[in-house]
Formats: structure tokens, C-alpha cells, sequence
């Protein structure tokens, strides 16, 4: 009787049920990136200390353009020898402050104390004084003197703000929203490396399938 009754019945197979896909039937793959989200962005703080750097090392680098042209003037004449010599520590003293200013590693492994804000504006201050001193008194090369003057007093202002925001902790504050920067693009790093991997294995276990 069961035979009879199930004669008109489409026989499926046990281990095929109807709604199971096909073994060749590709895995769907998700193309949402998961570090589409963790893209970088630059805090406007971290920018606005950017621009005051250049701005920084432009200034030293007047200074030592000044400085340079003060000391060869001094040597030219043989007048003063002297304040041809002080030039040239002064233009040293100005290439650590424009080195300062990239913030190299380097520096500040040997120079530890420029990396804080009060102890780099110390060192902008000197050789902004340094620039500005030994000014021709007479009234001759009053070109060098304006010169020395402008580029003084930039590096002048440049180091009087580096020093009240070292004091109001700013460089602090600096420095921890960068080592964040450094983080979240390193987290960016590994989610792409790990979404890498993720469509070689669904690349690998698609052609396994398809065999």
C-alpha cells in the first residue's frame, strides 16, 4: 500500500535537501571594508603645530642666510673678525633649530631637551639674540641690519610662543595626539593586511570548490 500511495511522489535524495545550495555554488563575499572607517585624519591641532614649524624654520633659515652674509662681509673687510666667527656659531646654533623643527629622531636622542617646547624656545631666543646683536651702529650696511632685524625678531616671537605653550603643557598634549596618529595608522595597517589574507583564503577556497 505504501508503494501505491507513493508512486506519483518524487523520490529526492536523503543527503540533498531541496534548499541546500549547490557544492559548487560560490561563497558570497563582503566587499564592506572594515577599515573604511579608520581612515586617517589629521587632528586640526596637529596641523595648526605643523604650520607653526615651518613657520619656525623659515625664520631660522633667514637667520642663517643673514648670518652667512654678515660673516662674509666681516672676513671681506678684515675689520672684524670677530663678529665674522660669532656669525658662524650663530648660523650653527640656527641649522640644530631648523633640525629641531623636523622633529628627527636622531636629534632628539642625542639632544633629549629639544624635544620639549620650553628648552627648544632657549635655543630659538639665543640665536635669535645672537642674529640680532653686533648691529652696525654708524649707519653703514643698514640693508644687513634690517636683514638682521626681521629675521631676529620672527625666531624671537617663534621661541616666545614655544616657551608659554611649553609651560601651558601644549607640547604635552602635542605629543599624545601623535603617538594616537601613530596608533590608529598602525590599526589601519593591520586591518588591511588582515583583509588581504581574508580574500586569498575565500580566493583559495572558491577554486577548491569549482575543482
Amino acid at each position: 500500500m505504501r508503494n501505491a500511495e507513493g508512486e506519483g511522489e518524487i523520490s529526492q535524495p536523503r543527503n540533498s535537501p531541496p534548499d541546500s545550495p549547490s557544492p559548487h555554488q560560490s561563497r558570497p563575499t563582503s566587499n564592506t571594508k572594515p577599515d573604511a572607517k579608520l581612515r586617517r585624519r589629521n587632528a586640526p591641532f596637529l596641523i595648526v603645530c605643523k604650520c607653526f614649524s615651518v613657520i619656525t624654520a623659515l625664520s631660522a633659515i633667514l637667520c642663517i642666510a643673514v648670518n652667512i652674509l654678515s660673516a662674509f662681509r666681516s672676513f671681506k673687510n678684515g675689520s672684524d673678525v670677530f663678529d665674522g666667527i660669532f656669525r658662524c656659531y650663530a648660523v650653527a646654533l640656527a641649522i640644530f633649530v631648523v633640525l629641531a623643527e623636523t622633529e628627527w629622531s636622531l636629534i632628539f636622542r642625542f639632544w633629549k631637551v629639544l624635544e620639549y617646547w620650553p628648552g627648544r624656545s632657549m635655543l630659538q631666543i639665543f640665536v635669535a639674540v645672537m642674529t640680532r646683536a653686533f648691529s652696525d651702529f654708524i649707519g653703514k650696511q643698514r640693508d644687513i641690519v634690517l636683514l638682521q632685524s626681521i629675521a631676529s625678531y620672527l625666531l624671537l616671537s617663534c621661541g616666545v610662543v614655544y616657551l608659554v605653550s611649553g609651560i601651558l603643557c601644549i607640547g604635552v598634549i602635542k605629543r599624545s595626539l601623535e603617538e594616537k596618529e601613530i596608533s590608529r595608522d598602525q590599526a589601519v595597517k593591520d586591518l588591511e593586511e588582515l583583509e588581504k589574507k581574508r580574500h586569498e583564503l575565500e580566493a583559495l577556497l572558491i577554486e577548491e570548490e569549482n575543482v
